[in-house]
């Protein structure tokens, strides 16, 4: 397919073969940043750390990114464009994920090959390849180097993580090194939640074993990866982390401009939702998906004020629910008038989303008999186990779901420890 405009490419650099090393750990070298200052807590990008820097750990290579239209400065500007302008980095191929480098394609598709018009600069599709298919991908490139720059969402079954995962391994096996440059966490990186991944269950909406919101950097991501899932044949890894942001911070602290990762994530409040209110995927309700706030509006037909008022009983930390009514323009009930809520939530650091996510489908399984799963139990997909399909349907309440997994919970968040790197 032809796009309009359409490149890419990054940056970072060297490794070690089983640690990564965080580039510009220190005041990062003279040289002009392509972002704007913002006050005295600036936060810079792994990207605006590797700019400033000219490019160091990036010279006498050719390099190939992995990015999407997130990969932007503050002011912006997309990285591959800065990049191809900067005769200090060889920036040769360019790698589109789901929904593709420039983000034209739907949740499900991608971009193929092209050449992107803008550069010239050739641009392959990595979306549903992995192991030795995409490590050709990256043979057939010609690349040293492949970086990785896009912006996560803070869900385990955000797909972005798995490519990043998929990428890491892929070039370990084509003899290629990786860098990821980092950037926020949209959600904070305060705590893990939810279920831990069974093995038994890894799609490409979960490769391993992470909790369903995983409170982790994509460069603290890759570092737990490398050294735990990673280890018998790890990539040679470097991770260039970013100055001025705290593990406490949601998005609107980092000053950086939201550019959707996808089309169905317009706002850093449809990312706040997201790892709770995504397990209605695996029911026959519409998780808001043809609206103008997916994932914040849920509803069928035939629900009405109860379950509206059956959650907000419940009284949750931080969030409430308004009974809405709402017709979505694609996806499930298209074009159809629904009934169902919508949350809004009013105190961030004291709202679960996961425990969220787990009242609303008990509460939506009591109160409106037409409840069903998906038939393929999708839902076990994204929960990562069978667990919370069967204990709701036991009749489990949220206390009992969520203390299922606790113990799991715990043990990830163990090894979770060892790899942030930021307080």
């Amino acid at each position: 397919m032809s796009l309009s405009r359409r490149g890419v490419l990054a940056a970072s650099g060297a490794v070690g073969a089983l640690a990564a090393t965080a580039v510009g750990a220190g005041p990062a070298a003279a040289g002009p940043s392509p972002s704007r200052g913002r006050g005295p807590r600036e936060l810079r990008t792994g990207f605006d750390r590797l700019a400033a820097d000219g490019y160091r750990p990036l010279r006498g290579q050719k390099v190939g990114i992995v990015t999407n239209p997130t990969g932007v400065t503050s002011d912006v500007r997309h990285i591959v464009d800065v990049m191809h302008q900067d005769r200090r980095v060889n920036l040769t191929a360019v790698f589109g994920p789901e929904h593709g480098f420039r983000g034209t394609a739907q949740a499900g598709g991608s971009e193929g090959r092209y050449d992107d018009p803008a550069t010239g600069l050739p641009v392959y599709d990595t979306y549903l390849k992995s192991g030795r298919p995409l490590a050709d991908v990256f043979t057939a490139s010609g690349v040293d180097t492949v970086v990785f720059d896009v912006q996560d969402a803070g869900a385990r079954f955000y797909t972005y993580i798995w490519t990043l995962y998929d990428c890491m391994e892929a070039a370990a096996l084509a003899g290629k090194r990786f860098v990821v440059l980092d950037r926020p966490n949209p959600v904070s990186g305060r705590a893990a939640l939810g279920p831990v991944l069974d093995p038994a269950f890894a799609t490409f909406v979960g490769r391993r074993e992470i909790a369903q919101a995983h409170g982790m950097t994509v460069a603290e991501l890759a570092l737990l990866f490398n050294a735990e899932f990673l280890a018998e044949r790890p990539v040679r890894l470097d991770v260039v982390t970013m100055s001025g942001w705290r593990r406490s911070d949601f998005f609107d602290a980092s000053g950086l401009p939201w550019v959707p990762p996808s089309p169905n994530m317009p706002t850093p409040e449809t990312a706040l939702v997201y790892s709770g209110t995504c397990l209605f995927e695996g029911t026959n309700l519409s998780e808001g998906r043809g609206t103008t706030r997916p994932f914040e509006l849920l509803g069928a037909e035939g629900i009405d004020h109860r379950w509206a008022a059956a959650v907000n009983a419940l009284r949750l930390p931080g969030v409430a629910f308004r009974e809405a009514y709402f017709a979505p323009t694609f996806s499930k009930f298209q074009g159809k008038t629904v009934g169902g809520v919508q949350l809004h939530v009013h105190d961030r650091e004291m709202f679960d989303p996961v425990r969220t996510g787990i009242a609303l489908l008990v509460t939506a399984k009591r109160t409106w008999s037409g409840f069903e799963w998906r038939s393929d139990h999708w839902i076990d997909t994204l929960t990562g186990n069978t667990r919370v399909r069967t204990m709701i349907d036991a009749g489990a309440d949220t206390d009992e779901v969520v203390a299922a997994w606790h113990a799991d919970l715990a043990a990830f968040r163990a090894v979770r420890k060892k790899y942030l790197r930021y307080r």
